[in-house]
């Protein structure tokens, strides 16, 4: 006869009943399952005491500030202004790194890559963010996914600018040129796909006129062919625009912002030239890696709001045409979400390509 023992296994079994995981007469393994929760519920509890002690300790070594474009740059300009006052804020050094290539891909996703602990850091792009995504569809990063948002550093917008041949002084006014002469006049950008190029198709798209493309390496040889007349208009940065401007090299129209700058107060904004759904800038932002403690991203939120509220701050970046915004967490990570929606209709109506 086959005997069982009070535990519900056999005599001698090293087995053991079914609450040890043995041989008895119930379904086997429940204390190994009970082992594997019990790892889990360890592994939880202790990433859970982790995060706030990193964060309480935060930072405690240099932090790499990854620039996804050239030295010399606006981008870089935002990021090195901004990365002097958070490091004496921080009371740590914050090192600019640039990493540039492929329309500041290859920089975010090093970034994306990185440990989330908040030492290595983006100082992501329109172009990076919410542009490239609708580009390139092997992309090896989701721009929603992969980071978590820390503020929206800075915005500038572009002026419509135009040849003083051109006979327009309002915007309504080469609307209704370029509807007279649909596809005679022509716009310089900085390449397909640019955000140039990108806010000149959102223009049309409003307007509801055809003017024809002519694609630079770079916005500066369109600038230099605007000013000889090669081409007729060009939404271009404030910095570069002003001393044409000023020279009457060039006539500007409208500013894509929301209000007027402060640097040529008398240009009207597309809004108040009855063009409202026109509206577009150039805008960076910092990131890091998602999974990134909450405590260390309201930690570099605080001080990069208080960075962006420094007077020379203010100034350097108003000497590059942008103005600080220093949004909340959410309010960025909002933001982006629209941009990508917005962005991604204009790509796929204009057709543009990567080059």
């Amino acid at each position: 006869m086959k005997m069982i023992d009070a535990q519900g296994g056999c005599p001698g079994s090293r087995r053991g009943g079914w609450f040890w995981g043995g041989d008895g007469t119930r379904t086997p393994g429940l204390w190994h399952w009970t082992q594997q929760w019990l790892g889990i519920a360890i592994v939880l509890l202790g990433s859970l005491w982790a995060s706030p002690v990193l964060a309480q300790n935060y930072p405690s070594k240099p932090i790499r500030l990854i620039v996804p474009n050239a030295p010399g740059g606006s981008t870089d300009l935002v990021a090195r202004t901004t990365a002097n006052k958070l490091s004496d804020s921080l009371g740590q050094p914050v090192v600019i790194e640039n990493r540039a290539g492929s329309g500041g891909i290859i920089g975010a996703e090093l970034v994306a890559r990185s440990a989330p602990d908040g030492y290595t850091l983006l100082m992501g792009t329109i172009g990076n963010l919410v542009i490239s995504p609708h580009l390139y569809p092997n992309l090896a990063y989701d721009p929603l996914r992969d980071f978590a948002p820390v503020a929206q550093v800075a915005s500038a917008a572009y002026f419509l600018v135009v040849h003083p041949a051109v006979p327009a002084r309002l915007v309504n006014e080469l609307v209704a040129l370029a509807k007279a002469r649909p596809g005679q006049l022509a716009y310089a950008s900085a390449g397909s796909g640019t955000g140039s190029h990108l806010a000149t198709e959102l223009f049309l798209s409003v307007a509801g006129i055809n003017v024809t493309h002519v694609p630079y390496k770079g916005g500066t040889p369109g600038l230099t062919d605007l000013i000889s007349g090669q081409v007729q208009l060009m939404f271009n940065g404030i910095p570069s625009s002003l001393p044409h401007i000023k020279s009457g090299r060039i006539r500007p129209l409208a500013l894509t912002a929301a209000k007027r700058t402060a640097a040529a107060p008398e240009v009207p904004t597309m809004a108040e030239s009855g063009y409202a759904g026109a509206e577009s800038t150039s805008w960076t932002g910092l990131l890091a890696p998602a999974g990134t403690p909450r405590a260390i991203v309201e930690r570099l939120n605080a001080d990069l709001r208080k960075a962006l509220q420094a007077p020379e701050v203010r100034t350097r970046l108003a000497g590059d045409g942008a103005d600080p915004v220093g949004s909340s967490p959410e309010a960025f990570s909002a933001y982006i979400k629209v941009e990508l929606a917005k962005w991604g209709k204009v790509v796929k109506a204009s057709g543009a390509k990567a080059d």
